[in-house]
C-alpha cells in the first residue's frame, strides 16, 4: 500500500487540502532526515508540502517539507533557526513538538517528541478530530484595505496563508462575495469571502501565494518586531 502512494506522481496546487504530499520525499523509518547532496529541482520546489514552525520563544517560520519520515523531517527554512531550538511544527493539521537538531545550507533537520504514524499522514486522511487538512495559518496584525463591490472597509488581518485570510470588521452581507484585498506590501490579491462570524470573514484566494512570496513577507515583518522591541528595550544603568 505504501509503495502505492509513493509512486504516484499527480501533483497539486497549493490551497487544496492534502497540498501535493507526492512531491515531497517519504522516508519509511523513525530517523530524522540527513542532508542530501543534490538539491530539489526547482521544477518540483512550488509542490513540496508546506509546513509551520513556531518556536517556542515566540514568532512563526514557514517551511517546505523534502524529507519526511516517523521520527522527523528535513526542510527548506524561510528564517534561520539554531540547533537545539525547540518548535511545534505544524503538519496536516498537527502540532507535532520538535527540536532543531541540525541545519545546512538553508535547510535543517527536525527531530518528532513522537513518533507520527507516517501511513496515516501518506494517506492523507483527515486527522481523527474530524479537520480537514489545510496550508499552515500564520498569525499576524496589521491593517489591509478589502474592495466588496464598490464599498471599501479597512480591516485588521488576524491570519494568512498561501490559500487565504481572516480579516475583521465587516458585515455579513459579504459572505459569498468576490472581493479584493491589500494587505501591507502585498500585491492586491482576488478571494471570495467563504465564512463570516462575529464581524470575522474567511477569504479564500483564487491564486495561492507564492511560497516566497509569503515567505519573504512574514521575514520582514519578523525583522520589524525585532527592531522595535530592541528600540523599547530599556538600557541597563551603570554601575
Amino acid at each position: 500500500m505504501l509503495r502505492s502512494f509513493i509512486g504516484r506522481k499527480k501533483a497539486r496546487p497549493f490551497g487544496q487540502d492534502n497540498i501535493a504530499f507526492e512531491s515531497t520525499l517519504f522516508t519509511l523509518s523513525t530517523d530524522v532526515p540527513r542532508p542530501m547532496e543534490r538539491r530539489v529541482d526547482e521544477r518540483v520546489m512550488p509542490m513540496l508540502r508546506v509546513a509551520k514552525v513556531t518556536p517556542k520563544d515566540g514568532g512563526e517560520v514557514l517551511v517546505r517539507v523534502r524529507n519526511l519520515s516517523a521520527g522527523g523531517l528535513m526542510a527548506e527554512l524561510s528564517q534561520n533557526l539554531e540547533v537545539g531550538t525547540e518548535v511545534s511544527v505544524e503538519i496536516n493539521s498537527q502540532n507535532i513538538p520538535s527540536t532543531v537538531v541540525w541545519t545546512r545550507d538553508g535547510c535543517a533537520g527536525f527531530k518528532f517528541e513522537q513518533n507520527i504514524d507516517l501511513g496515516e499522514m501518506l494517506a492523507g486522511r483527515k486527522p481523527r478530530h474530524g479537520h480537514r487538512p489545510r496550508p499552515p495559518r500564520l498569525r499576524v496584525d496589521c491593517k489591509a484595505n478589502l474592495k466588496v463591490g464598490s464599498t471599501y472597509y479597512s480591516v485588521g488581518v488576524k491570519d494568512i496563508s498561501l490559500g487565504g485570510i481572516k480579516v475583521e470588521p465587516v458585515d455579513d452581507y459579504c459572505l459569498g462575495e468576490k472581493v479584493v484585498i491589500v494587505v501591507e506590501s502585498l500585491k492586491p490579491i482576488k478571494g471570495e469571502v467563504r465564512w463570516y462570524s462575529d464581524r470575522k470573514a474567511g477569504i479564500v484566494f483564487d491564486k495561492p501565494l507564492e511560497f516566497g512570496e509569503l515567505a519573504e513577507w512574514i521575514g520582514k515583518r519578523l525583522e520589524m518586531a525585532s527592531l522595535k522591541a530592541s528600540v523599547k528595550r530599556p538600557t541597563p544603568p551603570k554601575g
